[in-house]
């Protein structure tokens, strides 16, 4: 019997955006998420994704045949670099700027970066200031 584990955060279990080209948004996510450590670790037919976060087309199955609205997306950093380094890489892979790397007005030590990924969604880059964590995520095993 094959054992199936995911990795989950507190809050989220998971985020999908259908996208109208999912090449180009495979191309700025990967690389996004490649920068934070994450690995694109499912894919299927018309989908692929990562953690919590899940990117489809139109036309698979998990979407509903439309594009979902504009979002905003945060992604967790573990420093300042990270956040400097998700914001090249997202132009690089095809975003568009939408806030250039800096400290922000939310709390003190908020360190961010915005891009717009192939569909307009808003996606950030967050470093909140050092912090202790208790575990990375947590694992979470099932029978499949």
């Amino acid at each position: 019997m094959e054992m199936q584990k995911l990795y989950r955060g507190r809050l989220i279990d998971h985020v999908q955006i259908v996208t109208a080209d999912l090449a180009a948004s495979r191309r700025f996510y990967e690389a996004v998420l490649d920068v934070l450590g994450v690995a694109i670790d499912f894919e299927g037919d018309g989908m692929f994704g990562a953690d919590e976060l899940a990117v489809s087309s139109a036309d698979s199955e998990a979407a509903q045949g439309r594009v979902t609205g504009r979002i905003h997306l945060a992604f967790q950093a573990r420093d300042r670099a990270m956040v400097d380094a998700v914001h090249a890489a997202g132009l690089a892979a095809g975003g568009a700027d939408n806030g250039a790397p800096g400290l922000r007005p939310y709390h003190p030590s908020y360190y961010a970066a915005f891009l717009l990924d192939p569909d307009g969604n808003n996606i950030e880059a967050v470093f909140h200031g050092p912090a202790d964590r208790s575990a990375q995520s947590i694992e979470i095993v099932f029978e499949s």
